[in-house]
């Protein structure tokens, strides 16, 4: 079958002009408003070069199917996802192209009340739609344009989750990554009581500070040396549509993803005992051992935003947290928000009266994890076969991938959707060395 290389799991991703291009986000505008038979549809986008010529061309494309288009112009995407239920659209467009480099550029979509779209959830059948030709006419009946500013509205949405009354002056570092982070933090800074101290807040589309990306370790140091450097209590930093962000101690110290899930399940269940709080099963049983312990219930899901919001939609859990730093919440349309995590931490250090370090300290201790490990190798399913056999003396569960446990130590493995990589979790009960042994008995195993 004939593909459009631009066409991912989740998302429309490719490079610029090769891959996507202006005529073909012109006829994504055609397919998607007949996909999902739209009257009104919220589109944005990032800082991108690209971002406003593609903008243009999916808006023409969507009216000329007489469909009426609100643009809420440059935001982060969670913003598309806050604006699509606020303001009654069918559906909601983000141009973006999040933590990848600047030469690509890429389209997130959701329907009705912000529900993602994916490959298998309907961009199949846009895709089909274009590859061959399939079009409504071109309606004399064209629809409405209109440009619109909700970052006020955004901003009092977020007030839903956190008060600023519980909030201490904590001096924070924001590194907005020279992304659209920057756009929020100067709304939001007049609403918090905190000392803001900026790095890379202004967007730049040319990224003069390397690709908004605090996963990758190289992008960290200039959090790091900022935190050390004045003095912080905190540093927080974005990827380029702000639908994560990343944590670092008073020590300049990176926080995995993993215990961020735990403080934010702890500080949603404080006000909320007994609410649902659904987890990816790559590391869980400091989530699990946190849920618990503040008499929540833990529900477990394959990764990936698609599944993990289905699932928090089918249990109807108050949030959702994945490692990867992807953070969902019940009151914000299920979807996935760089805001309110950062809000949040914010409140519990305060209330707690404890550093970010100490938060995070003893569930590191009661089970230290190798974070995640990516191997390029030729037949990733061929390995997580023979490593199953292997293995077959643990409790295994095949939620996603294959997630062996043993009474001490546990791994998770999994393919990529997108690339010929394999991905290694590793934790343990309170054993730093069993784990690093573990972690790197299974390493030369994938990697032989």
């Amino acid at each position: 079958m004939q593909k459009l290389e631009c066409f991912k799991a989740y998302d429309i991703r490719g490079k610029v002009p090769s891959e996507l291009n202006q005529d073909l986000a012109y006829k994504i505008g055609r397919a998607y408003s007949k996909l999902i038979s739209a009257k009104k549809i919220v589109i944005g986008h990032d800082v991108r070069e690209s971002s406003e010529e593609l903008s243009t061309y999916l808006k023409n494309g969507l009216i000329d199917s007489g469909v009426d288009v609100i643009d809420i112009g440059l935001c982060g995407t969670e913003m598309v996802y806050f604006a699509t239920p606020f303001l009654n659209a069918d559906g909601g467009i983000m141009i973006t192209a999040s933590h990848n480099p600047p030469e690509y550029n890429g389209m997130k979509f959701v329907k009705k009340d912000s529900v993602p779209v994916g490959y298998n959830s309907g961009l199949n059948e846009v895709e089909k739609m274009i590859l061959n030709n399939e079009f409504e006419p071109i309606t004399t009946n064209k629809g409405n344009y209109i440009k619109i500013d909700i970052m006020n509205d955004f901003i009092k949405n977020l007030g839903k989750f956190y008060n600023p009354n519980k909030i201490k002056p904590l001096k924070v570092v924001v590194n907005a990554g020279n992304g659209c982070a920057g756009l929020a933090i100067d709304a939001l800074e007049p609403n918090l009581p905190i000392k803001m101290i900026k790095i890379f807040n202004e967007p730049d589309s040319k990224f003069p500070n390397g690709v908004p990306n605090p996963l990758l370790i190289e992008n960290r140091q200039s959090t790091i040396d900022a935190v050390k450097n004045n003095n912080a209590d905190l540093g927080v930093a974005w990827d380029g549509d702000y639908d994560r962000c990343f944590f670092f101690d008073e020590n300049g110290n990176f926080i995995e993803g993993y215990y961020i899930v735990g403080l934010l399940a702890k500080s949603i269940l404080l006000n909320n005992p007994g609410e649902k709080i659904v987890h990816d099963p790559r590391l869980i049983w400091n989530t699990i051992d946190i849920v618990k312990k503040y008499n929540g219930v833990a529900v477990q899901s394959p990764s990936g935003h698609a599944f993990i919001k289905e699932k928090m939609r089918e249990v109807n859990a108050i949030y959702g947290g994945e490692m990867s730093a992807h953070h969902y919440f019940r009151e914000n349309a299920y979807s996935d928000s760089g805001m309110i995590p950062f809000l949040l931490i914010l409140q519990l250090m305060s209330e707690e009266n404890k550093k970010l370090s100490e938060l995070v300290g003893e569930m590191i201790e009661a089970y230290p994890c190798s974070g995640e490990i990516n191997s390029t190798i030729e037949n990733p399913k061929a390995k997580l076969e023979e490593i199953e056999k292997i293995y077959s003396d643990g409790k295994i569960d095949k939620t996603d991938g294959l997630s062996v446990e043993y009474e001490n130590w546990r791994f998770n493995l999994r393919m990529s959707n997108t690339e010929p990589i394999i991905r290694l979790n590793v934790e343990s009960k309170g054993d730093v060395n069993l784990m690093k042994e573990k972690t790197e008995e299974l390493l030369k195993l994938i990697r032989s």
